[in-house]
């Protein structure tokens, strides 16, 4: 079997996914921009935006990431209020380390100029 699976397979889960919009820029971010996902307890690990989700059925939207621990490249979605711009050397998904800031749902990083 090739890989992703007949043709028939794959028309089938675009017309399931028709009601989600995909955008590759989010709020200042591009695909590929580190990230800081609040709440997370996985010591060590970094994660980049992959992608920005909004439900048309529903409204209801999610931020997709890449990452992991050092060597993982799992892709994961959180809330938009879960994501944070980086702020500083060694800060990373710890909760304390977003405490008192916005997050990039709350606080867009717009471009200047």
């Amino acid at each position: 079997m090739t890989r992703g699976g007949s043709a028939g397979a794959r028309r089938a889960a675009l017309e399931a996914s028709g009601h989600l919009e995909r955008s590759e820029s989010w709020n200042g971010l591009r695909a590929g921009d580190p990230v800081v996902v609040s709440g997370l307890s996985l010591r060590g690990a970094s994660w980049t935006f992959r992608a920005h989700v909004r439900n048309t059925n529903n409204g209801t939207e999610s931020v997709e990431v890449v990452g992991g621990r050092p060597g993982d490249r799992a892709i994961r979605s959180f809330e938009p209020g879960r994501i944070f711009a980086p702020t500083g050397a060694g800060r990373r998904g710890s909760p304390r380390a977003v405490t008192g800031e916005l997050s990039l749902a709350e606080a867009p990083r717009l471009p200047l100029g």
